[in-house]
């Protein structure tokens, strides 16, 4: 029975030839495509919250209570995690792509992007939730 599920080229199970090994390349595939998943999930409610404005200014504006709370400013946070790791992320795979020999480093340019990301991102998350503190 298990002889059917057998990769004869390698002598291993076809289920453990397929499953990923969880590496840094992974995580930021993952994490590229769930931050442009967000980052269209904030455009569309954007869009919406523009097209209000049609409505009258006053509807507009009364919803702008909306966006001086705190957990807005919290959202922005996320916003800001998502539009700053997918600009670096796509960067990265941008110049991988021009210079294919770069594949062979991935892990030390995904190592290299997270260097970048997360300062650039502690100092912008510390600005946006400053004014909360003040």
């Amino acid at each position: 029975m298990t002889a059917g599920r057998i990769v004869y080229t390698r002598g291993r199970p076809i289920l453990a030839g397929l499953r990923y090994r969880g590496r840094e390349g992974m995580w930021t595939w993952i994490l590229h495509r769930a931050t442009g998943l967000g980052i269209l999930g904030f455009l569309l409610l954007h869009i919406f919250d523009i097209f209000l404005v049609g409505f009258g200014p006053g509807l507009f504006e009364e919803l702008l209570f909306l966006y001086r709370a705190w957990w807005a400013r919290m959202l922005e946070v996320f916003l800001l995690f998502g539009v700053l790791f997918h600009a670096l992320n796509g960067a990265r795979i941008i110049v991988q792509d021009f210079w294919p020999k770069l594949w062979r480093w991935e892990r030390q340019l995904v190592w290299l992007e997270a260097a970048v990301f997360v300062p650039v991102f502690l100092w912008g998350a510390f600005l946006f939730l400053r004014p909360l503190f003040d």
